[in-house]
């Protein structure tokens, strides 16, 4: 298995949201790039909250946002940068957990595991 860069490294971190309502424990993440020079992330996440029952999932998030490859690919990334990207990451991660019941393109980025 390849070492993980910088930023895959820091993109696999398990975090709480902001307002600590839910906690996002991520056993995995692969980093596909395409010829295209994009990139599908796909998470093994087990989302806790309180009062609730855990839940696994597989969160596959397409990333064709091309001038963030350096990021994801550099040994050393700028570590601004690098924030910049975990950010929009986990926006989109939490996103995709708020509206998979109400948005059929949401649902199809995630299924649930047993």
């Amino acid at each position: 298995m390849a070492k993980q860069t910088p930023a895959e490294q820091a993109l696999a971190c398990s975090y709480t949201t902001g307002d600590g309502q839910v906690r996002f424990n991520i056993s995995s993440l692969s980093v596909h790039h395409h010829a295209d020079r994009s990139v599908t992330f796909t998470y093994e996440v087990a989302v806790v909250r309180q009062g609730r029952q855990d839940e696994r999932w597989e969160f596959t998030l397409p990333w064709d946002d091309k001038s963030f490859v350096d990021v994801l690919t550099s040994p050393h990334p700028d570590p601004e940068r690098l924030r910049q990207l975990v950010h929009l990451v986990r926006t989109l991660l939490e996103e995709w957990w708020e509206t998979k019941g109400q948005s059929r393109r949401a649902a199809k980025m995630g299924r649930q595991l047993h």
